[in-house]
């Protein structure tokens, strides 16, 4: 079985890199098929990988301004040539699983989410920072990009059918399978997509994280560790800290901290970026970590069960798949500032296992994502060989 990695872009660091990180670790020597690829923008390890980008690549500034080419990027992507490969496992948030093939290969796409500016532009907008006006501007080229992404998204097909065979090269576009990172992302392709699929979390590194020793206790705080940005909603721990006179320390920086300043009493604490080491010691000897945001899945709040912390989160998202009400945390079901105070105070009646918590973050391990992974993608081409014979 000869195997190919594409992945939307490369010029900037996220959750979709990390877990691209961990597919070239399982299959050494795959190629990366990608759009666009910014060797200075991204980690200096990258350079030793077969990374392949499109004539996209070529586009000006495109490394630090992508979003002015949204429109270029599904020909882009149908552009790439995946010509001796027996299986093409993408790695998609944007348009990668629009992919061409041949007949003969099996094409696995694992979905860290359906195409978010395309289904729901106003909440990508927000998350951006963009107005209004600029959604306006674009909305028939949204519908259009709409359209592409859903026939792109549904099963392969043996004629010229909307999945848009092209009879001059021999291939066409389509899905064989999908994989979820969550529930609600499983929720989401079948919303968009009327497609099933399977759910496999992604890989978090719990090995960098230890619960504190029995003799000793965490700390009089509550911690968030986060980019600073508005659908984060950062300002609803902020808020309710302040009111409560709790202490609130705040890793990570962002357009929003000002702001986010401004609203906060003297109990908060702005720390700014941290070392690696610095936020684990946090993690570990916090009281509790504080998720306010909605996240179609969420790296931190396993971090900080892996760290034996429990964790409030917002009881939406990939929360609910990553910790267990009751046993590990606690949710509050509204976004706003009342809600969270009540919750915090729930939280402060309750006693919580550091055990459990790291017991429940170990489900999320990277090892465990390699083994369900790399048995899925197998299997199915296994089955795929030998239903030709």
């Amino acid at each position: 079985m000869k195997i190919a990695l594409a992945h939307d872009w490369l010029n900037q660091m996220g959750g979709a890199e990390n877990v691209l990180e961990r597919l070239v670790e399982m299959y050494p020597g795959a190629p990366v098929f990608t759009t666009i690829y910014g060797p200075d923008v991204m980690p200096p390890a990258y350079y030793r990988w077969d990374i392949r980008p499109t004539w996209l690549n070529r586009a000006p500034a495109i490394h630090r301004h992508h979003q002015p080419y949204l429109p270029f990027y599904p020909l882009a992507v149908e552009s790439m040539d995946f010509s001796g490969y027996d299986v093409i496992l993408s790695n998609k948030s944007g348009f990668i699983h629009g992919l061409r093939h041949t007949p003969a290969q099996l094409h696995i796409c694992y979905c860290l989410a359906p195409t978010r500016y395309v289904w729901d532009y106003s909440g990508y907008a927000a998350r951006e920072g963009f107005g209004k006006w600029l959604g306006l501007a674009i909305d028939p080229v949204i519908k259009r990009l709409r359209r592409w992404d859903f026939a792109a998204a549904q099963p392969p097909v043996a004629g010229a059918e909307a999945q848009g065979r092209n009879f001059s090269t021999g291939k066409q576009a389509g899905v064989h399978y999908f994989i979820a990172i969550s529930s609600d992302i499983q929720a989401r392709i079948k919303k968009y997509y009327g497609r099933d699929s399977a759910v496999i979390y992604p890989p978090v590194d719990t090995s960098r994280f230890r619960p504190l020793p029995p003799s000793q206790s965490p700390e009089d705080f509550y911690l968030i560790v986060s980019r600073l940005i508005p659908y984060k909603r950062i300002d609803l721990a902020v808020q309710a800290c302040t009111r409560l006179g709790k202490r609130l320390f705040i890793v990570g920086d962002g357009r929003d901290r000002a702001s986010l300043e401004a609203l906060a009493g003297p109990t908060v604490e702005f720390k700014g970026r941290l070392p690696d080491r610095d936020v684990t010691a946090l993690m570990a000897s916090c009281r509790a970590f504080l998720f306010p945001g909605f996240e179609d899945f969420g790296i931190a709040p396993v971090e900080a069960q892996a760290a034996g912390r429990p964790v409030i989160a917002f009881g939406q998202g990939g929360a609910l798949d990553t910790v267990i009400e009751g046993q590990t945390g606690l949710f509050f079901r509204e976004q706003s500032v009342e809600a969270l105070i009540a919750v915090i105070t729930q939280f402060e009646r309750i006693s919580f296992n550091p055990a459990a918590a790291r017991a429940n973050a170990e489900r999320f391990n990277v090892e465990r994502f390699k083994r369900e992974l790399g048995e899925f993608i197998a299997q199915k081409w296994q089955e795929a060989v030998g239903s030709k014979k």
